[in-house]
């Protein structure tokens, strides 16, 4: 059959997907890019990584460090939040 057969909501649904592919594959990307932003930043001022000097701190500054914070951020935004953006972006529902 042809694709103009079809009925007006499927073409119309079809289309949509196609222009939301962009979209997703961006927000996709988003996770993985802080991720490595983190390791950038960790590398470019190894200083800011406590446990590479031989001092003595407390806990919190061993725990809270900016880099491993943004890599922290990086892998929640990619397995907690990515997941439910692509399924609204990708939903089956051609009205939104």
């Amino acid at each position: 059959m042809s694709e103009n057969i079809r009925p007006l909501s499927e073409r119309v649904g079809t289309r949509l997907r196609r222009r939301r592919v962009p979209a997703a594959r961006l927000i996709g990307a988003l996770g993985p890019a802080t991720i490595v932003g983190g390791v950038a930043w960790g590398f470019l001022q190894p200083y800011r990584i406590v446990f590479l000097s031989g001092e003595a701190l407390s806990v919190y500054d061993w725990i809270v460090q900016p880099p491993l914070l943004v890599i922290a951020v990086g892998l929640v935004f990619s397995f907690a939040v990515v997941p439910g953006l692509l399924q609204d972006l990708e939903g089956d529902d051609p009205t939104r």
